[in-house]
């Protein structure tokens, strides 16, 4: 069995930067990249909100210019996936889908979280052209414009109300009859005047030849007066909810009711001692790449000042 002083689950900004800090510190780390090598960002398109890039920078380069920082600091990055965690006793045993096990003295668990989708070919077929799953992301494209965010709790409302700052109008599509979100919440997008909220409407597709330029609903599906509509859009923002990538370890860490990792006191430690949890399958509030790489640096920081005390 292959033995390391700090292992890191997936990569993203998180997962790589945490190796880059703990390459630094002589940590020897092994990272296994996971499902999706970088993480989130790599489906989007342009990244103009991390600090650095004056001009912006395409997801996908970023995330492997970070990957290439750490590897320059020698950390060991791999293609692969971790399936199965054994954090019963340490040293930490980790199973990669080959079947291969590495045992570690420190785990960093940088998993991320998936946006949920709603499962429609279009939302592949338009992705990085008008689909997105992060308001604060990629709002900004659309200043003037008109755009769609499904969903009606409260992250659904305070994506439409960020995006309604800056788009001309946003269709708050909805499928049930009422919002779910905080009553504070309802009153905020009720008031907000270029927000169209659209009761009983499921989204069936997408259109547009250059991108989106349009969503085509069912207004009360299954009733006797189930109609078509169609509106003119310009993008459309999924806001349904995140699932965090934890299952592998939810039987060893405390997670909340939907699946994000529970730390302690702000930092990085889990319950676990050794065991670390860093951006978005511990972040249920920001999940932000800026927020996401800063918190892998500080679970790389606490992984070197454990080590110490072995």
């Amino acid at each position: 069995m292959e033995h390391v002083k700090c292992l890191i689950v997936g990569s993203g900004p998180a997962g790589y930067t945490a190796a880059i800090y703990a390459s630094r510190a002589n940590l020897q780390p092994v990272e296994y990249a996971g499902i999706q090598p970088g993480g989130q960002l790599t489906q989007t398109t342009i990244v103009e909100n991390f600090p650095g890039y004056p001009e912006g920078v395409d997801g996908n380069q970023m995330m492997m210019d970070i990957r290439q920082q750490a590897e320059r600091f020698g950390a060991d990055i791999r293609d692969g996936i971790i399936v199965k965690a054994d954090l019963s006793k340490q040293p930490y045993v980790l199973t990669t889908e080959e079947g291969h096990e590495i045992s570690a003295d420190t785990v960093i668990i940088a998993t991320g979280a998936s946006a949920k989708y709603l499962g429609l070919a279009d939302e592949a077929k338009y992705r990085g052209e008008g689909v997105s799953a992060c308001a604060t992301c990629d709002g900004f494209f659309y200043r003037k414009k008109t755009v769609a965010v499904v969903g009606g709790g409260d992250t659904a409302c305070e994506d439409a109300l960020y995006l309604a700052g800056l788009a001309k109008k946003v269709y708050l599509i909805v499928r049930k009859p009422f919002l779910r979100a905080s009553k504070v919440m309802q009153q905020r997008v009720m008031e907000t005047e270029n927000i169209e909220i659209l009761f009983e409407h499921n989204t069936v597709g997408l259109f547009g030849e250059n991108g989106v330029e349009g969503a085509r609903l069912v207004k009360r599906k299954g009733e006797p007066d189930e109609e078509m509509v169609d509106i003119a859009i310009d993008g459309f923002f999924l806001a349904i909810g995140h699932k965090p990538n934890s299952d592998f370890v939810k039987d060893y860490l405390e997670t909340d009711e939907v699946g994000y990792i529970k730390t302690i006191d702000g930092t990085p430690r889990t319950k676990l001692p050794g065991v670390f949890a860093a951006g978005d399958v511990a972040d249920p509030h920001y999940r932000q790449a800026i927020t996401a790489a800063a918190s892998g640096c500080k679970a790389a920081l606490e992984a070197e000042r454990y080590l110490q005390t072995l």
